[in-house]
């Protein structure tokens, strides 16, 4: 019923910038949060970045000053801008939806099919 796809992946050198986005279709309602996620190979999928439907946002602690996550309701587009991007980052992204602001990914009910951003020179 609710569809997330994600977009702007792609390769970038070390502290280079890239925004990703997540769209939504079919059954949004500006109440969901919308997370960032991300999985590197052989790792777990961990948390980024989550925006509340209110507007607040939370992001983790090893991207803090580089990225930011922003929605824009009327789109029902999620965005998250990385900045100086770092190797470490490399990963694919994938965006959910949650009925509430978590950072736990088993509590998001809906996700996307992730898009790849490799950082590497």
């Amino acid at each position: 019923q609710v569809q997330l796809v994600e977009s702007g992946g792609g390769l970038v050198q070390p502290g280079g910038s890239l925004r990703v986005s997540c769209t939504a279709s079919g059954r949004t309602p500006t109440a969901y949060a919308v997370g960032w996620f991300r999985q590197a190979p052989g790792k777990e999928r961990e948390f980024v970045a989550v925006t509340s439907g209110s507007g607040a946002t939370d992001v983790r602690d090893s991207v803090k000053g580089r990225f930011t996550i922003s929605r824009d309701n009327a789109k029902n587009t999620v965005y998250l801008q990385m900045n100086n991007l770092k190797p470490e980052d490399t990963a694919v992204y994938y965006c959910a939806a949650a009925t509430f602001f978590t950072h736990n990914p088993g509590s998001y009910s809906y996700w996307g099919q992730g898009t790849q951003v490799t950082v590497s020179s």
